[in-house]
């Protein structure tokens, strides 16, 4: 992707390793999202009931309620091949600024996206010799309708994106100027840190070299408008204005602008940092929708803005504003310095699409809740990235440094961690008086009202997919897990501490679920939930927005929870955690075992896509179901053992060494674990993931001895057939490991997921094959 770059420079402190892009790359491939049409004919005709109630729920979902459906199969997102390294810490909304440096995605309402390049929304940079400008661009590739004022169409040649998450680089030559900048893009997503972490910051740290004989005048101008590209921003009432804050001796200064509408107001903070060497100005408002004569002019005519004082009018409906922060100075011949930029936005008080509860963001417990805040995230960030780069060198350094880890899995191993802030995630904080299971208490198989985790480091959710409009679905959790675990431990605990609370309550509410057309509870007792909420209504107070199936029948949810509780009782050895959550893991257990009907010690599945494959059909004990089953029978013992409750562990060890025995016996033919035991055409199938069982307990040093579930020389066939066959005859073993594979090695194709390739079950496999080396 970089055989279009014609520039020789290498940038700024630009690591050698991550994602790269040159700016004048085009893919040629173009992608399609996953909808209607993207179904086989059989399988539409299989699916035909639950095609027409979800057209009917459709219908009344977008034109009766007037809301965002939670999957919209008739409206898909287009898939543009734009997006970079996302804005923002954890939980307090996030901007994404495409690789070629435009504004595109924005998450600032919880869990709600809108795709919108926000045109004036740039960095445009201004170079003066001899007190005259000899060279003005916008650093963007793009030649739009608006703003043609302006000096569009950078040669993207000369210029290069690379993203090594949380941190991108951009580096522009600028042609004929002898000048090269490095923008570096860092936002405040540091481990175990639970404050700084939550900012709705980020910072545009511009290294400006001069390769001249000669001094330079150079000035960096951001210009961004008063919203986010939609309706609401020619609502009018929006308004900007300058401000100052000097504290132990650090200065800084910009622009606010104030987006005053009636449900999620929110201020953008734009700014500079003010230091020996630069200097500072603004324009408080201007209109980005006309030629943008007069804010171009104003920086052509000396390298500066006019800073007007005073605060804009509002806008009238019908309006745009927009405002612009510059910082100028002289760079010597054969120098460089350096110029510092923060984007904020303050959104302190949320609510979700149903309007019922006021939210508090989770950085409001460091910088209040009134609204005011933008101006002290700005400087707060100004005065500390140094530090946050520093803590962020010292996580990735080891990894990076680490000559035996090959360059693509360095790269993939940060990047794909966006998704911690940019999965349209919330982290909010919970009111002292909540009651997380409406009042059942340890001794009744429930939890502390507010357990302890919850009141210290809040609540956090995060999507299934930002097209996948759920909150912590949970079948898919098991496998993204490992990030909070690892990084923010205590959000795990606080995520399964809320995942428990739903477990043990029950709402009786009758809904329709769309594949069976059966009327059912919304939630039933001791059941893990699928999810917590969607955005668009009420997390927490209602989940389980998922209605294509009954979850309560399906055969992963429970054991996946305790095998997660294990798993984090094992690495953060918290005892109050492991002693809350025993009641709720033995009554999700005892739940469980209502689909083990002939008492051989093995669930059953029950003939529909009853687990987190919900479109592929599974009958009787399965790969799947059954070895998460016995991977938590497995963790269970372990837990009575710790916790000295002989009686429980002699009932799980009981049960799991009658469900080892059957799991072999009917699923084991020699090589692998067949699909499941239907007898269908299918049920030898080669499932990609059916080791997900073992590599938990692998995880957490289990599996051995008394805690053996599967034989070795089972998981070693297992996975030597799985890569033979799922893997290198899938496309020349080039994609991952697809779900399902036939043993003559072709791609079983009898489902509509059977022949997907899923990027968690991938890497959870190649995390296993690891494992078992």
């Amino acid at each position: 992707m970089m055989n279009m770059y014609t520039g020789s420079s290498k940038g700024v402190r630009v690591p050698e390793f991550g994602w790269r892009i040159c700016l004048a790359h085009r893919f040629e491939e173009k992608r399609k999202p996953f909808n209607v049409s993207s179904i086989s004919f059989c399988s539409l005709i299989d699916n035909f009931g639950l095609g027409v109630r979800y057209l009917n729920w459709w219908y009344r979902k977008t034109h009766v309620e007037k809301k965002v459906p939670f999957i919209d199969m008739l409206n898909s997102v287009p898939l543009r091949q734009i997006y970079g390294a996302p804005l923002g810490g954890i939980g307090g909304g996030t901007i994404t600024r495409g690789w070629r440096g435009e504004f595109c995605r924005w998450q600032l309402n919880p869990g709600m996206y809108t795709y919108d390049n926000v045109t004036v929304d740039q960095f445009t940079v201004c170079l003066r010799k001899n007190g005259q400008t000899v060279y003005q661009q916008v650093l963007s590739v793009d030649k739009p309708h608006t703003l043609q004022g302006w000096n569009w169409g950078y040669c993207g040649r000369y210029a290069f994106y690379h993203a090594l998450y949380p941190r991108a680089w951009t580096v522009y030559e600028l042609p004929g100027q002898n000048v090269t900048l490095t923008c570096r893009q860092i936002s405040p997503i540091i481990p175990h840190d639970y404050k700084d972490s939550s900012l709705p910051v980020s910072l545009f740290v511009w290294d400006v070299e001069n390769q001249n004989d000669y001094d330079l005048e150079v000035a960096i101008m951001f210009t961004i408008q008063n919203g986010v590209g939609t309706k609401d921003d020619t609502q009018g009432g929006h308004w900007n204005e300058p401000f100052y804050v000097e504290k132990k001796g650090e200065k800084v200064s910009g622009v606010l602008l104030h987006h005053c509408i009636s449900v999620n107001p929110y201020t953008f903070g734009i700014s500079v940092k003010e230091k020996a060497g630069t200097t500072v100005s603004h324009l408080t408002a201007f209109n980005p929708s006309g030629m943008g004569h007069e804010v171009w002019r104003d920086l052509m005519q000396d390298g500066e803005l006019d800073s007007p004082a005073g605060k804009s009018c509002p806008t009238e409906k019908g309006e745009k504003t927009a405002a612009a922060v510059a910082a100028s100075c002289v760079v010597r011949a054969r120098g460089q310095h350096c110029l510092e930029f923060c984007l904020a936005w303050d959104m302190p008080k949320i609510y979700f699409g149903s309007r019922e509860k006021e939210h508090l963001r989770r950085y409001t417990r460091y910088f209040g809740s009134s609204g005011d805040a933008a101006s002290e995230l700005c400087h707060y960030a100004l005065t500390h990235y140094k530090e946050w780069e520093q803590k962020i060198d010292n996580w990735q350094r080891p990894i990076l440094e680490n000559r035996s880890l090959p360059d693509w899995y360095k790269s993939a191993l940060f990047n794909e961690l966006y998704f911690i802030a940019d999965g349209g995630t919330i982290w909010i904080e919970v009111p002292s008086n909540t009651d997380i299971t409406g009042g059942k208490r340890p001794e009744d198989g429930g939890l502390p009202a507010l357990p302890d985790v919850l009141r210290e480091y809040g609540r956090f959710a995060y999507l299934e997919g930002q097209e996948y409009r759920m909150y912590n679905t949970y079948d898919v959790h098991y496998y993204a897990s490992f990030a909070l675990n690892m990084l923010w431990p205590y959000l795990e605990l606080s995520l399964q501490y809320d995942i428990a609370a739903s477990a043990v309550k029950e709402d009786k509410t009758q809904i329709l679920y769309l594949k069976s057309g059966k009327m059912g509870n919304v939630k039933t007792k001791d059941v893990v939930p699928h999810d917590v909420g969607d955005p668009d209504d009420e997390p927490w107070e209602r989940p389980n927005a998922y209605l294509i199936h009954d979850t309560a029948d399906w055969k992963d949810l429970n054991p996946k929870f305790v095998l997660l509780v294990y798993r984090d009782y094992y690495s953060t050895k918290n005892d109050v955690y492991l002693r809350d959550m025993w009641p709720v893991c033995k009554a999700v257990m005892e739940s469980e075992q209502r689909f083990d009907k002939n008492g051989d010690g093995l669930i059953e599945n029950s003939g529909y896509g009853d687990q987190t494959y919900d479109g592929w059909i599974v009958t009787g004990p399965s790969a799947y179901s059954g070895g998460l089953w016995l991977a938590s029978l497995c963790v269970m013992c372990k837990m009575a053992k710790i916790l000295q409750d002989d009686f429980h562990y002699q009932k799980y060890f009981s049960i799991l060494e009658k469900g080892k025995e059957a799991y072999n016996r009917i699923l084991w033919n020699g090589k692998y674990y067949n699909y499941d035991s239907s007898g269908k055409y299918y049920s030898n199938s080669v499932m990609a993931d059916q080791c997900c069982g073992q590599w938990l307990i692998r995880a957490c040093d289990l599996g051995d001895g008394e805690f053996e579930v599967f034989p070795e020389s089972h998981v070693r066939s297992a996975l030597e057939t799985i890569f033979s066959l799922n893997v290198m005859r899938f496309a020349d073993g080039t994609m991952g490991a697809v779900n399902g594979m036939r043993p003559d090695g072709t791609v079983d194709n009898s489902s509509v997921q059977s022949n997907e390739v899923w990027i968690g079950v991938v890497y959870s496999l190649a995390a296993t094959m690891i494992q078992e080396v």
